[in-house]
């Protein structure tokens, strides 16, 4: 549920940077505008896509006899690392911070995505097992 509602806080956010950046191309807004195009492609792109499917693989996968849907701490440590990720990545290339924060960033993002691929592993199964 915090997946899917992050992801569309990030879709409302990428969609309002992006109209926007638009809005500027017609009638010129501010010079700095085109500096939130890191933010809009970082919300749209990973915050919303990403997340959206993250938090919808959680609930989906079958649980194979697991109480529930398994040990969440990973889950929500994911959960953490892919929003701290979208942010610093986004807000960095915005903000024109050092190259370092981008970089840790995406490794967040990296690590989301591992946890959450650890996770998510023994939900999975072949068909017919």
């Amino acid at each position: 549920m915090w997946f899917v509602r992050a992801a569309l806080i990030y879709l409302a956010s990428g969609f309002t940077f992006g109209m926007l950046l638009l809005l500027h191309k017609g009638v010129p807004l501010s010079p700095w505008m085109w500096r939130i195009l890191p933010l809009h492609i970082e919300c749209v792109l990973i915050g919303w896509t990403v997340q959206l499917a993250m938090g919808v693989a959680f609930w989906i996968l079958p649980r194979f006899g697991l109480s529930g849907r398994g040990n969440e701490t990973l889950v929500w440590l994911a959960y953490g690392l892919i929003n701290v990720g979208v942010l610093a990545v986004g807000l960095g290339g915005t903000l024109a911070a050092p190259p370092e924060i981008t970089l840790a960033g995406r490794v967040a993002e990296l690590l989301s995505v591992v946890f959450f691929a650890v996770h998510s592993w023994p939900r999975v199964k072949p068909m017919g097992v």
